[in-house]
Parts: structure tokens; sequence; C-alpha cells
């Protein structure tokens, strides 16, 4: 059992190799919010519903953490030229 989560496991991040940030920070919250949520789900009695909804959570904090992301690069960026503007 443990050598097939193994193989599973290496082929699920071989998959995120061609993803740009966005998806793989969307993939990985969603992986992260369906195993925590079937968790949750289980000790509840559906840990199918639990992954069900932990995995849109996950979805949505994924995006959320993308966009904060490209936020502080753009104020970086945009900081960095008006530093460099500003010593011309």
């Amino acid at each position: 059992m443990g050598g097939v989560l193994a193989v599973a496991g290496s082929l699920a991040l071989s998959a995120c190799a061609g993803l740009d940030d966005t998806q793989q920070r969307a993939l990985t919250g969603t992986g992260i919010g369906a195993a925590g949520g079937a968790v949750l789900g289980a000790i509840g009695g559906n840990a199918g519903l639990g992954a069900l909804a932990g995995a849109g959570a996950g979805l949505a904090g994924g995006l959320i953490f993308d966009n904060v992301r490209k936020n502080e690069a753009q104020d970086y960026r945009s900081g960095y030229a008006d530093g460099y503007r500003s010593r011309r």
C-alpha cells in the first residue's frame, strides 16, 4: 500500500512541472483543502462531503494567495522602477 501511495504522490508532483504559478497555487490549495476536509469530514461522519467542501475552500484560498503574491510583485516592480527613475 505504501508503494502505491509513493508512486501516486510522485506522479501527482511531476504533473505540476508545466503549470504556471497561479495553476500551482490553485492545485496545491485544492489538494491541501481536500485532505484537511476529508479528515474533518471523517470525524463528523462524512469524509466525502468534507473533502469536497475543503477542496472548494482550498481552491479559493490558493487563488487569493496567488492574487496577493502577484500584487506584491507588482508593487515591488513599481517601487524599483520609481527608485531607478529618481536616481537618473
